[in-house]
């Protein structure tokens, strides 16, 4: 291949490739987990901004990250509320196996965003 045939294959290559996609960040993961009917599903009970049909059983989810400061109690409740409230409805999303520690991680990166 000569030269100029392989300057100009680089340049059509470099041309067409595509733009990198934006990188994804946690809270925004967490937000398709918890809009996700089949996996967070968090909009059967709660109200969150940007979500619909939402339910009211539990309480809206708003300036969540003033209310848990401190991030190991918000990811507690979320993997387990039944060990802090024995009487709640909330499934324990991470001792059943609902949602990974990962997931767990962003669900709760989302919700700090409230």
């Amino acid at each position: 291949m000569s030269a100029v045939a392989a300057s100009l294959l680089l340049a059509v290559a470099v041309t067409v490739a595509p733009f990198p996609a934006r990188a994804q960040t946690a809270a925004d993961e967490g937000q398709k987990l918890a809009f996700d009917r089949n996996k967070g599903n968090c909009l059967t009970c709660h109200e969150i901004k940007g979500g619909s049909q939402a339910g009211d059983i539990g309480p809206a989810l708003a300036g969540i990250k003033s209310k848990y400061p401190n991030r190991a109690d918000l990811v507690a409740i979320v993997t387990d509320e039944t060990k802090r409230n024995p009487l709640t409805v909330m499934p324990p999303f991470g001792r059943n196996h609902i949602l990974t520690d990962k997931e767990i991680d962003a669900v709760v990166d989302f919700l700090q965003t409230l």
